[in-house]
């Protein structure tokens, strides 16, 4: 079903959310540093690629705003950018943004995530990628879906993501579960992918995520054959986020620091659906991670979140009000 674009006029500018002082700051110094990184990886691509005329105010706003952090790690981000943000359906032109986005998707594992982001482009009835209205580049700030696991199984990307998941979860009160999701169940799980430019303003994630579950609803009844529309009749989604997780979490005494948070959630979203799961389990992340005092008491982990549909509706309030009150 076409959607017609919805239009938000924000400032672009890192604006962390989490629920405590700590954490906000922490996250602040963590988003610097990957939105740098992120950039950079933009920007190579932007320059191996052939860009019309009309692309090329983008694409200078974000070079000039690169080697201003380039320079002093103090100045990244203090400028701001007006932009008016939009939300499309996936289409082929933008794979290397989302490419870009889902790079450490699984961490540093070498898999099939070319496959992946055709997956993702393919399924033009539920998904999401957000972009500067007006602006034709491939530019990619924001992309949401969700994969059905049975509809998708003999894909390469999506055999290669179940190993992966099988193979990082250590804890045996979860695997069973785990393997129960990604096998007998698999017809009834969807598969949440939500990756984003870490400044792209929180002011958007209640659209988009409405945007999303919004559409899996609709294909229920709007798909044109009775497997698709059962396809998107989701009973649990399986997430996969990353989280920065205090070294005493796991032990039954008073964290180094009152302030110290056990858990600091790199989307303040993932908060709310950790909160909210059947099951979850963490893992230890190998990709380069920003090294801060604030965070030497911290390991950058991956966390792997099961969410019953029927909690989405909770999730879908809670995250309101969460960005209102912000």
């Amino acid at each position: 079903m076409p959607r017609r674009p919805t239009r938000h006029r924000q400032l672009l500018k890192p604006r962390p959310l989490t629920f405590s002082a700590f954490s906000r700051s922490v996250a602040q110094l963590a988003s610097s540093y990957m939105a740098k990184r992120q950039m950079q990886d933009s920007k190579l691509h932007r320059e191996s690629s052939s860009k019309s005329a009309g692309n090329k105010v983008f694409k200078h706003t974000l070079e000039e705003k690169n080697e201003q952090s380039e320079s002093s790690s103090d100045e990244e981000f203090e400028g701001v950018v007006q932009a008016d943000f939009a939300f499309f359906d996936p289409k082929p032109n933008d794979f290397h943004g989302v490419k870009t986005l889902l790079q450490t998707y699984l961490d540093n594992k070498q898999w099939d995530l070319s496959g992946f982001v055709d997956l993702i482009l393919g399924q033009t009835t539920v998904g999401t990628v957000v972009k500067v209205e007006g602006d034709e580049d491939d530019g990619v700030f924001s992309v949401v879906t969700a994969l059905n696991l049975q509809r998708y199984k003999d894909h390469k990307c999506i055999v290669e993501f179940k190993e992966f998941l099988l193979k990082a979860c250590q804890e045996e009160d979860v695997v069973d579960d785990l393997r129960s999701v990604l096998g007998e169940q698999a017809q009834n799980v969807g598969l949440l992918v939500s990756q984003r430019v870490v400044n792209l303003p929180p002011q958007l994630l209640p659209p988009l995520y409405d945007a999303l579950f919004d559409e899996v609803s609709w294909a229920t009844e709007d798909e044109p054959t009775e497997d698709l529309r059962n396809s998107f009749r989701f009973k649990f989604y399986i997430l996969v986020g990353k989280i920065y997780k205090h070294k005493n979490a796991d032990l039954r005494k008073k964290l180094s620091n009152d302030s110290d948070e056990a858990i600091i959630y790199t989307k303040p979203e993932d908060e709310i659906f950790h909160r909210v799961s059947l099951w979850s389990f963490s893992f230890p992340l190998h990709a380069q991670q920003p090294s801060t005092h604030e965070l030497r008491n911290y390991r950058f982990m991956g966390l792997v979140m099961a969410v019953e549909a029927d909690k989405i509706a909770t999730f879908r309030q809670e995250l309101k009000s969460l960005i209102n009150e912000s």
